[in-house]
């Protein structure tokens, strides 16, 4: 269960989850995010995962607390290439650089993770289907057993949940460690995302990126909850906001972010509905048993939703989620650090009330801003009282 801020202690009123989207190389944001929740003893009991989500939430679940941060860092080592140092305030340098990492993914894939087929299997005019893919991700099997430790069973400390596409049924489904033992494949299932990387079979099925349906694995959670108290740290790594592009970069770019995180905004307002919804059909059930003293069905008192969104830097490219340099998952992982600091500061699923009727509260995170949008109109979070309470 949660811990205190501060204390080893656990609190077993609140549970916490993450949701780790998908967004290729963006994916270092989430090394920070965890970072800063595990400095404040804010440990996950639930961590849901699509694509690259997926990879990190298979080495936060797969290792010991005290082990997570060295695996994680571990983990983006392996699959990126050494780097040279460039100074922070050489932005039109860093964006060549970044240009010419991304050139070398996509010819030459990248170590540990993917490596490109021969060109030629492209155009024969039967195949397998685990064979028709731009890239061969079988190197990824033997990464994910190094960093973390399979399989993740039910009795794992930390429940894992991935997100996958059946790819001849085209529908979401979710591998989830209470049901089934997971093992390396099931993570590769959820990161399998088309052209670029094949299907994955798993029990004579084959499957695809989970974010072909949905790159936002938080109605899992918020569907499948029975906690009293949840706080989802749903972490984004596309912005819906920006500025309008002045170049042909920056339409590749800006078309990108506004695709995924329209979807992912979507989603949480979905999900967010169908949470009111089960709440206030709590509040009917219970509004009869008022006088029993052990009601029916106590669950589902509130659900707080951090949603946390990186803002990428002016060096960043179009292709930016096929661009691992070291550089940039350094810079990546100090932005989810920063915002999640920020964000436990403020501690905004304790300062912010809920309205009973609603039982849930969003808070969003971005460079560094706290809001709190409680019945659709979003206000600033107050600071936190002196005490420290989580």
């Amino acid at each position: 269960m949660a811990t205190t801020n501060g204390s080893a202690s656990p609190d077993t009123t609140r549970a916490i989850a993450l949701a780790l989207q998908g967004g290729g190389g963006l994916g270092a944001y989430h090394i920070g995010a965890y970072e800063a929740l595990a400095e404040a003893h804010l440990l996950p009991d639930w961590v849901c995962g699509t694509s690259i989500g997926a990879f990190n939430a298979a080495v936060i679940a797969g290792n010991r607390p005290e082990d997570r941060i060295k695996r994680l860092a571990g983990f983006w080592d392996a699959i990126s290439r050494p780097d040279v140092f460039l100074p922070e305030d050489a932005t039109a340098l860093r964006y060549l650089h970044n240009v010419v990492s991304y050139a070398d993914a996509v010819v030459f894939g990248q170590p540990d993770f993917f490596t490109p087929r021969n060109p030629f299997t492209l155009f024969l005019p039967d195949a397998p289907s685990q064979d028709v893919s731009f890239y061969d991700t079988t190197p990824m099997l033997a990464t994910l057993q190094r960093f973390a430790t399979f399989p993740v069973a039910r009795d794992a400390a930390v429940r894992l949940s991935l997100g996958v596409t059946d790819v001849e049924s085209g529908t979401a489904r979710y591998f989830d460690s209470k049901r089934e033992s997971i093992g390396p494949s099931h993570v590769l299932a959820s990161g399998s995302l088309p052209p670029g990387f094949p299907a994955t079979s798993i029990d004579g099925r084959l499957y695809w990126d989970g974010a072909c349906v949905s790159n936002t694995p938080l109605d899992e959670i918020v569907a499948r909850s029975g906690h009293a108290h949840l706080i989802v740290f749903m972490i984004d790594l596309w912005s819906l906001a920006g500025k309008a592009p002045r170049n042909m970069n920056e339409v590749l770019w800006r078309a990108k972010q506004i695709h995924y995180a329209s979807r992912s905004r979507y989603h949480l307002d979905t999900a967010v509905a169908c949470a009111r919804l089960r709440h206030a059909a709590h509040q009917l059930r219970t509004r009869d048993e008022a006088a029993s003293a052990a009601p029916k069905d106590p669950a589902f008192q509130r659900l707080d939703i951090v949603h946390v969104v990186y803002r990428p830097g002016p060096d960043q490219v179009p292709g930016s989620d096929a661009e691992f340099s070291r550089e940039s998952i350094a810079e990546r992982r100090a932005a989810g650090y920063a915002d999640l600091k920020a964000a436990i500061s403020r501690k905004p699923w304790l300062t912010e009330k809920s309205q009973a009727h609603l039982g849930v509260v969003v808070h969003r995170v971005e460079n560094g801003l706290v809001t709190t949008e409680a019945a659709g109109a979003a206000q600033e979070a107050p600071a936190p009282a002196e005490a420290d309470q989580s």
